[in-house]
C-alpha cells in the first residue's frame, strides 16, 4: 500500500491516468523509504524524481512543428542534435547514475545504472526502464524518447553482418523444422556475441543477422569492438575449425550512417540505414565460409595492423567504386585476427 508521499510524488508528476494508478498500487513503503533517502528537502526530492522520469523517456514531446500521420519531413535540428548525443555519448541518462544507483537492486543499466532486479525493476518497467531489446544490458529509458518521436542522426558508427553460407543447400539436407533450430541457435548464438561486445542487435532477416555498434554503448573503439565480435562469432559457430556446426561469412564496416527510430506510429524499428550499412550487407555476401571481410575503413578507425592478412579489391553488387578488404580469420593454421 502507498503513502500519501508516494500518492503525492505520482500525481504531481502528472502520469497517464492508466501508468499512476499502477504506480500507486506498485510503489510500497519500502520503495518509498528508499527515494526519500535519495535527498534531504521535499523540494529537491521532487527535483530528481522528476529528473529520473524525464530520463526514463517519460518527458513530454518537444515543442515545434512537427509531421502528421504518413507525412514526411526535416527532423528539427534541436531534435537531430539531441539524439545525436543520445548515440554518441548519452550524457542525460548517464548523469542519472548517482540516483539509480540508490535504488536496488543488480544487473542494472549500463548507461544509467537503473536496477532490473527486485524490489525497484518490477516498479521502474512501469515507466518505461524495463530491459531494451536492443541489447538487454541497457534499459529502455535511455533511448526512449527516440522511439517516442522517432528520431535519429547521421553518427559514424560500426556496422555488422553475419551471413549462413550455403543456406538453400543446407536446408536441402534436413527437414524445415530441423532448419529452423539451425537458424534459432545461429541467431542466439550470434546475439550473444553482439551484447557482450556492446553492439545495438538490429535484425535477423532470413538466414542473416544484422548488427550495430554505435558510441554511446560501444565507446570510441566501437570499430575495434566490431572486429573483435566477428572473430568471437567465427569461433562460437565453429568456424576455426574444420567442421563448423554452421558455416558463416561475416561483413564489418565503419561509416556515417543515419541512426534512429524509423517506422509508422504503429511499427517502430531502431535501426541503421545508408550507404555504409549497404557496403557491410554486401561484405556479408562476398565473405567466403569462415571469412570476416573488414573494410579498410573500419580498419583504419580500429588502428590495426593488417600486415600478414590477405588483402582484396572487390567489385561490390550496385557499387561504382572499387572497396579494398582485409581477410581475417580465426583458424589456428594461420593468423587469428588483427594485432
Amino acid at each position: 500500500m502507498s503513502t500519501p508521499f508516494a500518492n503525492a510524488a505520482i500525481h504531481s508528476l502528472r502520469f497517464p491516468p492508466a501508468t499512476r494508478n499502477r504506480l500507486m498500487k506498485t510503489m510500497g513503503s519500502a520503495m518509498v523509504g528508499l527515494l526519500r533517502s535519495a535527498t534531504t528537502t521535499a523540494s529537491s526530492r521532487h527535483i530528481l524524481i522528476a529528473d529520473a522520469i524525464a530520463g526514463a523517456g517519460m518527458s513530454e514531446a518537444p515543442t515545434g512543428p512537427s509531421t502528421g500521420p504518413g507525412e514526411s519531413g526535416p527532423v528539427s535540428s534541436r531534435a537531430e542534435d539531441d539524439a545525436r548525443s543520445r548515440l554518441m555519448t548519452n550524457q542525460r541518462a548517464r548523469r542519472l547514475k548517482r540516483f539509480w544507483r540508490m535504488l536496488p537492486s543488480a544487473p542494472r543499466c549500463k548507461i544509467c545504472n537503473g536496477p532490473f532486479g527486485p524490489p525497484a525493476g518490477p516498479v521502474l518497467r512501469l515507466i518505461g526502464k524495463g530491459r531494451w531489446p536492443g541489447n538487454p544490458r541497457y534499459c529502455r529509458g535511455c533511448f526512449r524518447d527516440l522511439y517516442a518521436h522517432r528520431e535519429g542522426a547521421e553518427v559514424e558508427c560500426s556496422l555488422f553482418f553475419a551471413d549462413v553460407r550455403g543456406s538453400t543447400r543446407l536446408a536441402e539436407t534436413m527437414t524445415a523444422t530441423a532448419f529452423r533450430a539451425l537458424l534459432d541457435r545461429f541467431y542466439a548464438v550470434t546475439a550473444e556475441v553482439l551484447v557482450v561486445h556492446e553492439a545495438v542487435v538490429d535484425k535477423f532477416v532470413g538466414d542473416e543477422v544484422v548488427g550495430f555498434f554505435v558510441p554511446a554503448l560501444a565507446g570510441a573503439d566501437h570499430a575495434r569492438r566490431a572486429i573483435d565480435a566477428g572473430i568471437a562469432l567465427l569461433r562460437a559457430t565453429g568456424n576455426d575449425g574444420e567442421a563448423p556446426w554452421v558455416p558463416i561469412g561475416i561483413g564489418v564496416n565503419t561509416g556515417v550512417a543515419y541512426v534512429g527510430a524509423v517506422g509508422t506510429a504503429e511499427h517502430v524499428e531502431f535501426t541503421a540505414l545508408g550507404d555504409a550499412v549497404n557496403i557491410t550487407a554486401r561484405l556479408a555476401s562476398a565473405a567466403g565460409p569462415g571469412e570476416l571481410l573488414v573494410s579498410d575503413a573500419a580498419a583504419r578507425a580500429a588502428a590495426i595492423d593488417p600486415g600478414g592478412l590477405e588483402r582484396r579489391r572487390l567489385d561490390l553488387r550496385g557499387k561504382t567504386a572499387s572497396t579494398d578488404v582485409i581477410v581475417v580469420t580465426a583458424r589456428p593454421e594461420g593468423r587469428e585476427g588483427p594485432a
